[in-house]
């Protein structure tokens, strides 16, 4: 399964399953990316941290360690 990390810039994609446990699934979900989200990665940095993405309408930075844990699937 691919995770957000493997999402290339330009692209969409939805979000299949949230593996995070605990607080990290909390904040990750209090932040407005929950399963079936669409979610457009907008840039990322030279070394890969952070992603720049766009969710619900607003920009967030989302760290290699938690872009890992969002199972995605293309549009």
């Amino acid at each position: 399964m691919k995770t957000l990390r493997d999402i290339p810039v330009g692209s969409s994609a939805v979000v299949t399953k949230i593996q995070g446990t605990g607080a990290v699934k909390r904040r990750i979900m209090d932040m407005g990316i929950t399963k079936g989200t669409s979610i457009y990665v907008r840039k990322v940095a030279p070394l890969g941290d952070p992603v720049e993405i766009t969710v619900r309408g607003y920009e967030l930075s989302l760290r290699k360690a938690d872009a890992d844990i969002l199972e995605m699937e293309e549009n």
